[in-house]
């Protein structure tokens, strides 16, 4: 049985980025988790490292023995944007450098993890965080997500399993987002809400 990680090491794991798995810490520390199978250093510049699965599956788990009860704060964490937030990111040079890095993170993560290496298929992550991941997908494309007063994609869970909804008032946008995921890996189909008579894409991440 492998040996669990050490506080220190653990602190760095629950750190990792929520999307991606980018990893900040020690040389010590990371070489230390890679050594342990629990992350890899990506081999292009500026070779930052990530978790790998076994990591991510830690990272998941409830901790055996809480020592730092303290809630990490939100601030810092990358979340994609899924449309209407309140407190929504500048859409600067910075946003824009950090959503490309996230996307080609979340590309490295499909290839690590899907059986055949498959980089144009969404990963078992991307079926658990549905909301994220297609909404990462929409971003990184530069889709203009919906503010708190102007029009934009909004991306929301729906009562289907592995489906989300995405709206976006502009018929042209919204074929735009279509293709866009489904260049991304999912199958899209276009739908009519039957109270308002909305056009609505369903999404759900493709298997093969």
């Amino acid at each position: 049985m492998t040996r669990p990680p050490t506080a220190a090491q653990r602190r760095v794991i629950d750190a990792a980025d929520p999307v991606t798995g980018r990893l900040r810490g020690t040389e010590t520390q990371l070489a230390a988790l890679v050594k342990r199978g629990l992350a890899f250093r990506h081999p292009r510049p500026p070779h930052d490292h990530f978790l790998t699965p076994a990591g991510h599956r830690i990272r998941e788990a409830e901790p055996e023995a809480p020592e730092e009860p303290e809630a990490r704060p939100a601030t810092g964490l990358f979340a994609a944007r899924v449309g209407g937030e309140e407190d929504a990111p500048d859409a600067g040079p910075a946003r824009v450098r950090e959503v490309h890095s996230a996307w080609q993170g979340l590309l490295e993560l499909r290839r690590m993890t899907n059986p055949d290496g498959a980089t144009d298929r969404p990963c078992a992550w991307e079926r658990t965080h549905l909301v994220q991941a297609a909404a990462l997908a929409l971003e990184a494309a530069g889709h203009r997500p919906a503010g708190g007063d102007t029009d934009g994609y909004r991306v929301r869970a729906t009562p289907q399993p592995e489906a989300v909804a995405v709206r976006e008032p502009d018929a042209g946008a919204l074929r735009a987002c279509a293709a866009t995921l489904e260049k991304a890996g999912w199958q899209v189909g276009e739908h009519t809400e039957p109270r308002t008579g909305d056009r609505y894409l369903l999404a759900s991440p493709r298997r093969a």
